[in-house]
């Protein structure tokens, strides 16, 4: 078959050449139009519920709403978790399903089950799915700074900031395709309140079903349908809309004495804030803060541009007194200097591809025919991508970027052989013609490349295994390596031949032998094989003593599940004490933000106290997120953390320092955003709290582990108004009705809404804040069958403690313990961890489970692991197939342990851990190095088969001589295109490629030493015999194709 490519390929050459200049247009344009992404889609499937419950204590949310709706999602088919957090009039249930199962389904499955449990929730209480988002879903966040830093706000201008993103921003990039939620926190939310003042209430005989009965329905339009007049049609309205505080106060109560009671003489009415569980701040002062979250298949950086030009068109429209929108966060900025890094490395390995074709072939023909081979295969690579739905991102990039040397390596190995056949047919008696010399020296190394780039794929087998995040993360970068490999091995058989049959046969050097540098190296290698024949077995035992070596090193090398990326922000999270009010929380965040940009590498900071109203995190007030946006300087990445840690330890809060990604992937992994989470399971929480406290203590000593946290499910003040029934009873008043009038008076009836244009306010009927403290809730009236009565008279009103949060998995009670690491080997951090673990005594009842990263490492190495065994059986299988012969097949997979040992070592110099990425390093590299064996070994045969040549020395060393020149330009090449990868090892984008590029450049610079050597002499040691019975087969009849 691959003889008739390249007949056809010689025999259609304009067409050939018309169809690659076809495909390197539309593959670029392809690749134009890709979506460009940081990662691959790592969008675990999650179905988010939230259920807003008024002023219910944690208590009641988890027993009344979260129980119910936990029972009805659980058993759903593909979920593999189901966490909830009960806070303060709030509940947030998350149903995880597995990888691969569709979002869509998986979101009818719960709207079934809701939809059943929503009969059973309280009364006004109704769950709702969260919108479908992505995990790298934060993509921008905008702030509206409501004046500078130490400077007192204008009165007004914080409902006016909050209004302006409520009703003008949000719904413009919401309106802007790929946008999924658009959330704002800080500001005001405006409310027109009626404070009602219980004793005039009594005063004038009004009660508060009146008052309630009075105002709903205020400010209502309705229809009243159409009338025909005069042959006409007239539509009838009836208009009641209002928004002036005027009209409600006069709005008419009761009816005394002949005389109506109005509003106002029993309520106070006005616009004021509506209770605030969040708030916000920009660079030490006060402001409002939106978060753009996008759409899982989005192109984040068309998406950035997109709101960018949205933000600069409502500019002009910025009322009076409000600055304009600051962008505090952009995703993309990451995105494009990861990928405009991966792009240059791409660039530059090319270039350094063309210096070493160059410098080994001195001709720009041979260089420019070897050079094609890379732009058709990323055309090829760019319309797979399109046909697969990939994005272009760091993976897929690094891909590339990694193949980018071998993309060569066929066409080289190609171009080589034609070039040196050429010369050959120049100095014979009887020259045959250059189409039949191109052909048959295409044709004569065709079968080692094949062989060689089927290995290179087989060695791919156990990424395409991997499960989970890492899975999602590195599958893509070997689609983009095999789709790439298996392109060029098409080009070097269609493109190279025809482009040599125009470009060879008349260059100036091919009446010259070799170039000066190949000349001097064919020296060495000739003075080098001849002395290595006389050390064979010194050669091999060293070879052997060197690989047990740098095998017995391995588990010495310090471990990670992935390189740490640096994504140029920063995502602090400041925990004070549970029960911290919101003003105080937000004092303290403002000092925490001033004292952040002390720091120099800080260019701003952006801070978010509590929960935002439509966030899907339960956070509590006195949480805070605060994102900050670096520099790069001299000092190193884990320096600026320490000295913002030392700076912020002076506050009376808990300090975590993330990554907004980094972040995020550690939540997807185990519910929590730190790389190690201890959860503990019980159901007294109590019991769970002292546990936890008691394993923070025993984990404080451990070494390595930072940000060593407890979750905060603490106790808080509560004021417990107790009913007493016999007291109710004896006042005439139903136990039921007495609930409904207390939660009116504290935490409020919505009792109508406001329209005013595309705004909307709530009009709430709520006692003053300065009469809900124990002692005015205690003389606060209520109407009674007996009379108004003091709330004292019929409960008791007493100051207590309560859960400020329930958190649960999978049905049980839950706390977690949760740190990250310092940069050190989690192996050990994760060792001592179990042992502190082992030996802490626990409650029947209670277990512990450790989660986080080093889970998907362990699984990951496991897997790896077992799958590298199948492959390089798999490897043996085919090379077995090949060549009849289980020693030949042994002796070109020596180079697999021979590469390994200059892996280890450029890992121990280089300070690389052992983690997925330099696992994927190891698996790319297995098939690398089998290709110089297998291009020798073919070549071997093909002498004695065709050329006369008879087994020992004088073949073994002609055979590698004629090989030199393309083994070592084909390794010197995959070698010398990693440099970019390897400088600059901590830029965006290189990060997780560095690990790969060390381990592939330190194995191909051993192995290619060593093959240089051991091939040669393990196949004068063990090769004659199946060399024998190789030819002997062939003689039978088995065939006449060249090896």
């Amino acid at each position: 078959m691959f003889n008739w490519i390249v007949r056809s390929s010689l025999q259609n050459r304009l067409m050939v050449l018309a169809l690659a200049a076809l495909l390197m247009a539309y593959g670029a344009l392809t690749a134009w139009r890709t979506p460009v992404d940081v990662f691959p889609d790592l969008n675990k499937p999650v179905v988010t519920v939230m259920t807003e419950a008024g002023g219910m204590a944690p208590q009641e949310v988890e027993q009344l709403v979260t129980f119910p709706i936990e029972i009805a999602l659980n058993g759903m088919p593909g979920m593999t978790r189901l966490r909830s957090t009960s806070g303060v009039g709030l509940s947030i249930v998350y149903a995880e399903f597995d990888w691969g199962t569709d979002i869509y389904r998986n979101r009818q499955l719960v709207a079934e089950r809701l939809a059943l449990v929503r009969d059973r929730m309280p009364q006004g209480v109704s769950p709702v799915m969260g919108p479908v988002s992505s995990i790298m879903g934060e993509i921008m966040l905008v702030a509206l700074p409501l004046k500078a830093a130490g400077e007192a706000v204008p009165e007004g201008l914080p409902m006016q900031a909050r209004e302006y993103a409520d009703f003008v921003l949000r719904p413009r990039l919401l309106s802007i395709p790929g946008v999924s939620q658009v959330i704002p926190i800080g500001g005001e939310v405006r409310q027109l309140r009626v404070e009602p003042d219980t004793a005039r209430m009594a005063q004038f005989g009004v009660t508060l079903t009146q008052l309630e009965q009075a105002l709903r329905g205020f400010a209502a339009n309705a229809g009243g349908g159409f009338i025909d007049l005069n042959s006409r049609e007239y539509l009838i309205r009836h208009v009641g809309r209002t928004q002036r505080v005027e009209d409600l106060a006069g709005v008419a109560v009761a009816w005394k004495n002949g005389r109506p009671i109005q509003l106002q003489q029993v309520a106070a009415v006005r616009y004021a804030p509506a209770l605030r569980r969040g708030d916000a701040g920009y660079n030490g002062a006060p402001a409002v803060v939106i978060s753009v979250q996008k759409q899982p298949s989005a192109d984040t950086v068309k998406l950035t541009a997109a709101l960018e030009a949205a933000l600069t068109e409502l500019r002009q429209g910025l009322p009076a007194g409000l600055s304009e929108p600051r962008v505090l966060f952009r995703q993309a900025d990451f995105i494009q200097a990861s990928i405009g890094n991966v792009t240059e490395a791409l660039r530059d390995g090319a270039i350094m591809v063309a210096i070493v074709l160059f410098a080994f072939l001195l001709s720009a023909r041979t260089t420019l025919i070897s050079l094609l081979a890379i732009p058709l295969s990323l055309a090829v690579a760019a319309l797979v991508f399109h046909l697969m739905g990939l994005s272009i991102n760091v993976m897929t990039l690094g891909g590339l970027a990694i193949a980018i040397g071998e993309l060569v390596d066929d066409a080289v190995v190609d171009v080589e052989n034609i070039l040196r056949r050429l010369k050959q047919n120049r100095t014979t008696a009887a020259p045959i013609s250059v189409f039949e010399v191109v052909r048959q020296a295409s044709v004569e190394v065709r079968s080692g490349i094949v062989y060689a780039t089927l290995i290179v794929v087989l060695v791919f087998v156990p990424l395409f295994a991997l499960p989970g995040i890492e899975g999602r993360l590195f599958t893509p970068l070997g689609i983009a390596y095999i789709v790439s490999i298996l392109a060029s091995m098409l080009v070097s058989m269609t493109v190279t031949p025809v482009l040599s049959y125009y470009l060879l046969p008349h260059m100036k050097r091919l009446d010259h032998g070799d170039t000066p540098l190949v000349g001097w190296l064919k020296r060495q290698d000739t003075r080098l094989l001849h002395w290595s024949f006389g050390h064979a077995r010194t050669l091999v035992i060293a070879a052997v003593v060197g690989v047990g070596a740098a095998a017995a090193s391995v588990p010495f090398l310090a471990r990670s599940f992935l390189p740490p990326f640096n994504e140029g922000s920063l995502v602090i999270s400041m925990l004070l004490n549970p029960g911290t009010s919101l003003a105080e929380a937000t004092r303290v965040g403002a000092v925490a933000e001033t004292l952040i940009r002390e720091v120099p590498e800080v260019t701003q900071v952006g801070r978010r106290t509590g929960r935002a109203e439509l966030d899907e995190h339960a956070e509590g007030v006195h949480s805070a997120e605060i994102d900050v946006d670096l520099k790069r300087s001299d000092r190193g990445r884990e320096e600026v953390l320490a000295d913002i840690r030392r700076r912020l330890s002076v506050l009376p809060a808990q300090v975590s320092i993330g990554q907004p990604i980094s972040h995020r992937l550690d939540h997807l992994l185990s519910g929590v955003r730190a790389q190690i989470a201890i959860k503990i399971y019980g159901d007294d929480l109590d019991t769970l709290r002292g546990l936890a406290e008691r394993l923070r203590a025993g984990l404080g000593q451990a070494h390595g582990l930072v940000d060593l946290t407890v979750e905060k499910q603490v106790l808080i003040p509560q004021i417990t108004v107790r009913l007493d029934y016999a007291r109710a009873a004896q006042a005439g008043l139903a136990p039921g009705e007495a609930i409904a009038a207390l939660q009116a008076l504290t935490d409020g009836a919505h009792v109508a809404q406001i329209v005013d244009g595309a705004r909307r306010y709530e009009l709430v009927l709520r006692l003053p804040d300065a009469q809900r403290s124990p002692q005015d809730l205690a003389r606060t009236l209520i109407d009674t069958p007996a009379g108004r009565l003091p709330v004292s008279s019929i409960a008791t009103v007493e100051e207590g403690d309560g859960p400020n949060q329930i958190g649960r998995e999978n049905g049980r009670r839950r706390i977690i313990v949760y740190a990250n690491t310092d940069g050190t080997d989690m192996a050990h951090v994760i060792a001592d961890i179990r042992g502190v673990i082992a030996q802490m005594p626990l409650p029947a009842g209670t277990f512990v489970s450790l989660e986080g990263q080093f889970q998907a490492q362990e699984a990951a190495t496991r897997l790896i692991a077992a799958l590298s065994l199948v492959s390089l059986l798999m490897m043996f299988l085919v090379l077995y197939t090949r060549y009849r012969s289980a020693v030949l097949a042994g002796i070109i997979m020596a180079n697999i342990p021979l590469a390994l040992i200059g892996s280890v070592i450029a890992m121990w110099i280089a300070g690389v851990n052992l983690s997925v990425a330099s696992m994927v390093g190891f698996i790319t590299l297995a098939g690398i190095a089998t290709r110089n064996g297998i291009l020798k070994i073919s070549h071997y045969i093909n002498l004695c088969k065709f050329e006369g040549e008879r087994f020992g020395q004088a073949m073994i060393v002609r055979g590698s001589l004629e090989r030199l020149t393309p083994v070592l330009m084909t390794a010197l090449v995959a070698a010398f295109a990693l440099t970019p990868l390897l400088l600059a090892a901590d830029a965006p984008g290189k990060e997780i490629l560095h690990p790969v590029a060390v381990v592939i450049f330190g194995g191909l610079v051993s192995s290619t030493l060593l093959d240089t050597l051991l091939t040669p002499v393990l196949f004068w040691l063990l090769g004659e015999k199946p060399l024998q019975r190789v030819l002997a087969g062939e003689t039978q009849g088995e065939g006449q194709e060249s090896y």
